[in-house]
């Protein structure tokens, strides 16, 4: 099994074969087309909105809105809704990916990252001759809003160790806490299939923002005080944690490249996710990027730095 076989080491992997599936955007409501297709080796993941013609990479400095979701653009052009299929590929050890798109918002499907880790087993991945880059944390970073914080710390083995603490007092999530050592089996099985959440109270206000308008039972969890309403109840007795957990694989896969670091958290969200990789990349003594394939083996004695 793999389940502790760190997903930042080894060679660049990609799609075998296109494919793709149609659903509706969680906030915008808007039926859309996506289709997963493989990249040359070197590319990364970018989002492409097919109905503009514009190319979008999945970085963290093109984030633009971390209302409710993550959210990156490039001029006019914006791609809402990217951290489950980013938290898929990176879950799922894939470096080089097209996401076509043909509106503003990612399907939501059943709101986890489950059906995107479905299209890409349907598809297939490979690997390809070419090292994949690893960023090493080499010293703490900590951003905070709050009680809320999150944290980059150096790490003595391959691979995102990730800890993370909620608390929604007076409602059916609670306080919960989860530490995952992310791996390919370890993601399938614990944060795969975590479903979004949102509070009954809050449904209306989001709606009048102009958000949650695809929302559903069936595309997420909806809390009522200590009930849960969906018919089917939860998938995981700490389903909440697991998907917040989610939220920040896939987050930090917009940095561009698998971290080797330990990741620490309490009530982290998608603002606060982003705003710890502006800060790591930030400080250029805190970070290095050295070879995937070394990796597996050892650290480094050398530094490769690259452009943040």
């Amino acid at each position: 099994m793999d389940g502790f076989l760190p997903l930042s080491t080894g060679r660049r992997r990609t799609l075998k074969a296109a494919i793709g599936c149609v659903g509706i955007g969680l906030h915008s409501g808007a039926r859309t087309s996506l289709t997963l297709r493989p990249a040359a080796a070197g590319d990364g993941i970018v989002f492409r909105r097919t109905d503009l013609g514009v190319d979008i990479p999945a970085r963290y400095d093109l984030v633009t809105d971390t209302r409710l979701c993550t959210a990156i653009g490039e001029g006019a052009a914006r791609i809402g809704t990217i951290e489950h299929v980013m938290a898929a590929l990176a879950g799922c050890g894939v470096d080089d990916a097209i996401i076509e798109v043909d509106g503003p918002e990612i399907p939501i499907l059943d709101g986890s990252a489950a059906p995107f880790v479905f299209l890409i087993d349907c598809a297939g991945v490979t690997a390809t001759q070419t090292a994949r880059e690893v960023i090493e944390v080499l010293r703490p970073v900590r951003v905070e809003d709050g009680e809320a914080w999150a944290e980059l710390h150096p790490a003595t083995r391959p691979g995102l160790d990730a800890s993370l603490s909620i608390d929604f007092p007076g409602t059916a999530v609670g306080r919960q806490s989860l530490s995952v050592v992310v791996g390919q089996d370890s993601f399938r099985a614990l944060l795969a299939d975590a479903r979004t959440f949102t509070l009954a109270e809050d449904v209306a206000r989001l709606r009048a923002a102009g958000l949650a308008r695809g929302g559903s039972l069936a595309n997420a969890v909806v809390v009522d005080g200590p009930l849960v309403l969906n018919p089917g109840g939860l998938r995981h007795p700490d389903e909440f944690v697991r998907h917040k957990l989610l939220d920040v694989v896939g987050d930090l896969a917009l940095a561009g490249a698998p971290l080797k670091a330990r990741f620490a958290g309490n009530r982290s969200g998608h603002a606060l996710n982003n705003r710890l990789l502006r800060a790591l990349f930030a400080d250029p003594m805190a970070w290095r990027v050295q070879d995937g394939l070394v990796a597996e083996t050892g650290p480094i004695e050398h530094a490769l730095p690259v452009a943040a």
